[in-house]
């Protein structure tokens, strides 16, 4: 979005732009300073915009990715399809008794 309205990626920018951006869950808030007089690469790019971010936002992003680390470890929770096979095979060459 620019300036709050939804646009194509062939709209060009001026300075004192606002633009929005939604990326990894998170909304980023950009705003133009300058325009460079031609093309520059991917790190030089931040010298003509400011980055905003809300701070409830950001905190909101940070909880998600720790609750996605929590996952289980390997080898805990229900059994892949080989460890299946495998326990199914150890019951059947189990004796029984009678």
């Amino acid at each position: 979005m620019v300036n709050g309205q939804t646009v194509k990626p062939s709209r060009e920018i001026l300075p004192l732009d606002q633009i929005k951006v939604r990326k990894d869950q998170l909304w980023r808030n950009l705003e133009v300073v300058a325009l460079p007089k031609s093309r520059v690469g991917a790190k030089l790019v931040a010298l003509y915009c400011v980055e905003r971010i809300d701070a409830l936002d950001l905190e909101r992003h940070e909880l998600q990715q720790m609750t996605n680390q929590a996952k289980r470890d390997q080898g805990t929770g229900r059994p892949t399809k080989k460890e299946r096979r495998d326990l199914d095979d150890l019951i059947e060459e189990e004796p029984h008794e009678d």
